[in-house]
């Protein structure tokens, strides 16, 4: 029998899920990964009343979500691709990072890139939310690096096609 039909990962579940400490002091659930295979959590404005972007404009839409992410972890804060597709609408310092240290309230950079004013509803997806484990460096500095095949070429270098 072959281990690829009883994987966990094909049938959509979480291997290995972390905990992650969440105060809401919303109004909304907790975000929740909109499919089995989802990277990001859906966030929602926390909002009293809607919140027009005008083009060009951008705003910090709170959330009422506070994490405690585990040592050694990140949050970034990603576009959703539908509002930018659809309305321009993209977070303004994609991926925005919120540290495992932390203790703030959640927060969406939205601006609005398109030509129409953008309403933000209460309760409206605006963002997504990815945790991700990151590796901190410890620089050794040299006089010269070792050799690649890319040597130095930069932005272009590999080609358009």
């Amino acid at each position: 029998m072959s281990n690829a039909t009883s994987s966990p990962a094909i049938r959509g579940e979480v291997r290995h899920a972390v905990a992650v400490r969440i105060v809401n002091k919303g109004r909304h659930p907790l975000p929740e990964y909109a499919t089995p295979h989802s990277a990001g959590l859906d966030l929602r404005a926390n909002i009293d009343t809607p919140i027009t972007l005008a083009p060009g404009e951008y705003r910090l839409i709170p959330t009422g979500l506070h994490l405690e992410l585990p040592e050694g972890t990140e949050a970034q804060v990603r576009p959703r691709s539908g509002l930018a597709f659809k309305h321009g609408i993209t977070v303004l310092n994609a991926p925005g990072t919120i540290d495992a240290d932390y203790r703030g309230e959640v927060g969406v950079l939205l601006v609005n890139h398109g030509r129409q004013p953008f309403v933000v509803n209460d309760g409206e997806r605006v963002a997504q939310l990815v945790i991700s484990q990151y590796v901190r460096v410890r620089f050794a500095e040299n006089a010269d690096l070792r050799a690649s095949e890319r040597g130095a070429g930069g932005f272009g270098h590999t080609g358009t096609h």
